[in-house]
C-alpha cells in the first residue's frame, strides 16, 4: 500500500486548485491532503477555518521550533509555519494518527482524541452533514481516537456527496465538520472540516467478438459495488503454461490440470472454490444424465483431488488466492455420452477477510459447515471428451450380410450334396435290378 502526503494552503474559494502553495487573500484555512493509493484508495482533507481577515495562518506553530522538516514547514518568507500532515501543536511533535478506511460495505474514518481536544473541538460537536450521524469515542490499544464509521446504505442518508462514476473508478465523498463555536457575537476557536474519500476501482463486463466457450469459461461477478471477472480454463500438463485452445480430448487416468482464477481486479479479493462437479449435460443442475461430484464444501471428493500450490507447483490449500490449481484424474460415465461437462461454484472474500475463505477439511465441523455466502457464482467449461483406445469398426457388410451370405452358401451346398447323393443311390440300384 503506498501512502501520498501533501500539504495545500489555499483560501476557500481555491480549494479546488492544484497542490501548491497560494496566496492567502480573507479567509485562510489550513488544510492537510492524505491520499492512500490502492485497489480501493481514500483522500481526506482536512480543514481548519480561522474566520479572520488576516493575510497569512497564525498559530499552527511556533516558528522557532521550526527545525524538523520532517514535522514543519516553514512559509517561503520564513516568517510562519504549519505543522506537516499527521502532526499538530505549537512544536509540531503530536501525531494525530488520521486514518481513512475504505471497507466492502462501510467506510470509517478517524483521528486521536488529543488532536481535538488540541483545537478545543468537543466529541459533542462533531457530525456529517445530516448532524444525527455523530462521532463515537473508541479505544484502541490503550489509544482514544474519535470515530465515523457509516454502512453504506446510510451513505447519502447522512449526507453523502451523489455518487461520482467514470469509465475505471466510482467515488464516495463525505464531510465531516464541528458545530459553530460562537461565544456571543464573536468566534475564537477554529471550525474543523474533514472531507474523506472512498475511491473503488470498477470494472465492466466486455462483450468478445467470439465466444470464448469450450475453450474457457469467465463470468462476473457482482459484490457490492464492485464487478470481478472470474475465468476458469483447463491445461495441458502440470506446468499451468499451455491452456487448452480447443475442447480437450484427454484419455482415461490422465491427470486434468483446472485453474480457476479472478483476473480484474487481481489483488483484491481472494478465492474459494466451494463446489465442483461433473455431469452428462452441459446444464450443471440438470436431472438428465449421471453426476459425479469433485469438490464439496471446499473439500476434495475425489480421491483424486488435488490442490496445487500456485508459486511452487506442490500441495497447495483451496481459497488462499485469487487463482486456485487442482487437478483430478481423467474419467468416464458407464453410460453415454461419455464426454463431461465441468461445473464449480465460486466466492469471493476480501483480503482482510481471508480466513474464512480458507478450508478447514480436517475439522468435521467446518467441511459440513454450509457458507451462506451472497459473492457466489458458478462456472461451466466443457465439452471435455474422451479417448478411448482403438478398436476395429464393425460394419453392416461384416456384422450383418457375410454371416447371412454363408449360411445360404453353406445351405445350398449341402442341398447339392444331398442331391448328388440321391442321384447316386438310384444310379446304383437300377445297376443291380439288371
Amino acid at each position: 500500500m503506498i501512502a501520498e502526503l501533501q500539504v495545500l494552503k489555499t483560501t476557500r474559494a481555491e480549494e479546488s486548485a492544484p497542490f501548491d502553495w497560494k496566496k492567502i487573500h480573507l479567509k485562510a484555512s489550513l488544510m492537510y491532503i492524505f491520499t492512500e493509493m490502492n485497489l480501493i484508495s481514500c483522500k481526506l482533507v482536512f480543514a481548519l477555518f480561522f474566520l479572520s481577515t488576516c493575510h497569512s495562518v497564525q498559530g499552527t506553530c511556533s516558528v522557532q521550533h521550526c527545525t524538523d522538516a520532517s514535522r514543519c514547514v516553514l512559509s517561503e518568507d520564513q516568517k510562519s509555519c504549519k505543522c506537516a500532515i499527521g502532526f499538530y501543536s505549537d512544536q509540531c511533535d503530536k501525531n494525530a494518527h488520521f486514518k481513512v478506511m475504505c471497507g466492502r460495505d462501510y467506510m470509517a474514518i478517524r483521528a486521536s482524541e488529543d488532536f481535538f481536544k488540541y483545537y478545543k473541538v468537543p466529541l459533542e460537536s462533531l457530525h456529517l452533514p445530516n448532524k444525527s450521524c455523530r462521532a463515537e469515542k473508541e479505544v484502541i490499544d490503550d489509544a482514544t481516537f474519535y470515530m465515523f464509521r457509516i454502512s453504506k446504505d446510510k451513505y447519502l442518508a447522512c449526507g453523502g456527496q451523489p455518487l461520482q462514476k467514470n469509465s475505471t473508478h466510482f467515488l464516495y465523498s463525505l464531510s465531516v465538520q464541528s458545530e459553530l463555536p460562537a461565544t456571543g457575537k464573536i468566534i475564537r476557536d477554529p471550525i474543523l472540516k474533514m472531507d474523506f474519500t472512498c475511491i473503488y476501482p470498477y470494472v465492466r463486463r466486455v462483450t468478445l467478438p467470439f465466444p470464448v466457450f469450450p475453450i474457457s469459461s469467465e463470468m462476473v461477478m457482482h459484490v457490492d459495488e464492485m464487478d470481478a471477472t472470474i475465468q476458469m480454463m483447463l491445461y495441458s500438463d502440470h506446468t499451468y503454461t499451455e491452456a487448452y485452445t480447443v475442447s480437450p480430448t484427454i484419455e482415461l487416468r490422465e491427470k486434468v490440470f483446472v485453474e480457476v482464477s479472478v483476473t480484474e481486479p487481481e489483488d483484491y479479493f481472494v478465492l474459494r472454490l466451494n463446489e465442483c462437479w461433473a455431469t452428462q449435460s452441459p446444464q450443471p443442475n440438470s436431472t438428465e444424465g449421471l453426476v459425479h461430484s469433485l469438490i464439496h464444501n471446499g473439500c476434495a471428493d475425489d480421491e483424486t483431488v488435488s490442490f496445487i500450490d500456485v508459486d511452487d507447483q506442490k500441495s497447495g490449500r483451496n481459497g488462499e488466492s485469487h487463482t486456485i490449481r487442482y487437478s483430478f484424474d481423467m474419467f468416464r460415465f458407464i453410460t453415454e455420452p461419455y464426454e463431461l461437462y465441468l461445473h464449480c461454484t465460486v466466492q469471493l472474500c476480501e483480503l482482510e477477510d481471508q480466513t474464512s475463505c480458507i478450508s478447514s477439511c480436517n475439522s468435521i465441523t467446518k467441511r459440513e459447515a454450509v457458507r451462506a455466502n451472497p459473492s457466489e457464482g458458478l462456472l461451466s467449461y466443457g465439452p471435455i471428451k474422451i479417448e478411448m483406445p482403438d478398436r476395429p469398426q464393425s460394419s453392416l457388410l461384416t456384422s450383418v450380410v457375410l454371416p447371412v451370405a454363408a449360411v445360404w452358401a453353406l445351405g445350398f451346398f449341402l442341398t447339392i450334396l444331398v442331391t448328388v447323393a440321391k442321384a447316386g443311390s438310384r444310379r446304383v440300384a437300377k445297376i443291380e435290378e439288371h
